[in-house]
């Protein structure tokens, strides 16, 4: 089943690289825009926002800042009533889109709005943030329609020359890609993941990296369908384009394998956006995740530090 955009949408920014990824995301889709964040930094002018405030803590931790974001919650259901299409963008590598995310998705689902979900992963060494990723995975794809994952650290391992920020520009453009074409392509309700290649590639070698990235994420019989996103088509020889279309039916389902070549980029290269059906990498992210859910007795709320007021000394 495919996730129906309906107008008027709203895009939601998450902390720092959310907002960017939002207010990006608003033009191309001509939307409306909010930022959530507990850093006024990430705040403009130009777009309505949402400050999630940790008081006198200079470094909060993921869990202050979400039940911080339980203190706006009436603001955010506010601003988000109305809307028939939410997209959410967050980064969940991000101290901020990791603490949010489960809460503005959790809001957006009782509001009864069609939510459709970005969320960038962490690079492998960054171990710190692995679980708490995984958990605010867990519970988004929980709350969403419709889930599209990257994951920087599988885009790395195809691409070990690339330094971390060529990975984030890769990551962003891939997204953009997708934002662009709602209007004209079909995403699966469910989880999506989206994988890509390094820019100035032959466009063979593109889709073979966006592969290999794909793969990385989860195995090969979870893949029950895939979108093409040809980028820069217009410039492809035909018999190129022709040839990348079988290769790439003949590894995913033929009649479940489909092409889009509204972009107009002038480098060419492969973004493929895969409906997975069942486990991937991110669900050993969290080792308690293996547990069912109606085994478990905390689900109901995600782990968040709040003030009860107790005539004690905290720590965070």
């Amino acid at each position: 089943m495919s996730f129906q955009v309906k107008e008027p949408i709203l895009v939601i920014g998450l902390g720092g690289v959310g907002s960017k990824l939002a207010i990006e995301a608003k033009k191309s889709l001509n939307s409306d825009c909010l930022v959530i964040s507990n850093d006024k930094n990430d705040f403009s002018s130009d777009n309505p926002s949402v400050h999630v405030t940790t008081d006198s803590v200079v470094n909060p931790s993921v869990q202050l800042i979400r039940g911080s974001t339980y203190n706006v919650a009436e603001e955010v259901k506010s601003k988000v009533s109305g809307y028939s299409t939410v997209i959410l963008m967050s980064n969940l590598a991000g101290k901020a889109g990791s603490a949010m995310a489960p809460v503005i998705s959790e809001i957006c689902k009782e509001a009864d709005t069609g939510l459709l979900s970005f969320a960038i992963m962490p690079f492998k060494y960054e171990k710190d943030r692995i679980f708490n990723s995984g958990v605010s995975l867990k519970r988004v794809r929980k709350n969403s329609e419709c889930t599209v994952v990257l994951d920087n650290d599988s885009l790395l391992e195809s691409n070990p020359d690339l330094s971390p920020k060529a990975c984030y520009d890769i990551a962003n453009s891939a997204m953009m890609h997708v934002v662009e074409s709602l209007g004209t392509s079909d995403i699966t309700s469910e989880t999506n993941i989206l994988s890509t290649s390094k820019d100035g590639q032959d466009i063979e070698d593109s889709l073979r990296d966006s592969l290999k990235m794909l793969y990385g994420n989860a195995p090969p019989n979870s893949v029950k369908r895939s979108m093409l996103y040809v980028v820069g088509g217009s410039n492809i020889p035909v018999g190129v384009i022709n040839s990348i279309t079988n290769l790439s039916a003949g590894i995913v389902n033929e009649s479940n394998s489909q092409i889009d070549m509204t972009s107009n980029a002038e480098d060419s290269k492969v973004v493929m956006l895969s409906s997975i059906q069942g486990m991937t990498k991110f669900d050993n992210y969290d080792p308690l995740g293996m547990i069912p859910q109606e085994d478990t007795l905390d689900w109901s709320t995600p782990d968040c530090s709040i003030d009860c007021e107790l005539d004690l000394y905290q720590l965070e």
